[in-house]
């Protein structure tokens, strides 16, 4: 393997580990250790960051795999890359179209209730932890 795909694997697993951490371990202690209000507030502040850290990983993973696509006898659009690109397309969902209208629901506003909104976001991130983890999981299998 060369250095390039070891690093493309790693950033892959890194990614993995960063949703599982945000999403199964510190998501949840949150709620289990503050107030509810100031939880949210936390978790909030938590998966803004993880959206701004998964945008910077799937550019740079976008990259490699496009880097790879360019060598002969390669495809250009690779298993690797959909998965790379539906992270992303959940990433910028999930972050900068859900997130804005969770919180006006919060105060209220909007058709579509907290509820609703939150469970739509979830399940986006919980279907970009499962991209990321199959994208690393090909990528560690790649020869």
């Amino acid at each position: 393997m060369s250095f390039r795909a070891r690093l493309q694997a790693l950033l892959a697993a890194l990614w993995a580990g960063i949703l599982v951490g945000v999403g199964g371990i510190a998501a949840p202690s949150l709620f289990a250790v503050l107030e509810r209000g100031l939880a949210g507030m936390a978790a909030g502040r938590i998966f803004a960051v993880e959206a701004h850290v998964s945008l910077a990983l799937a550019m740079v993973l976008f990259f490699f795999e496009r880097q790879r696509s360019r060598q002969p006898g390669q495809s250009v659009m690779s298993a690797e890359l959909l998965l790379v690109l539906g992270a992303l397309f959940a990433t910028v969902l999930g972050h900068f179209a859900l997130s804005p209208m969770v919180v006006a629901a919060k105060a209220g506003q909007g058709t579509l209730s907290f509820g609703t909104l939150h469970a739509l976001s979830s399940g986006l991130f919980v279907l970009k932890g499962l991209m990321v983890l199959a994208l690393a999981w090909r990528l560690t299998g790649r020869r």
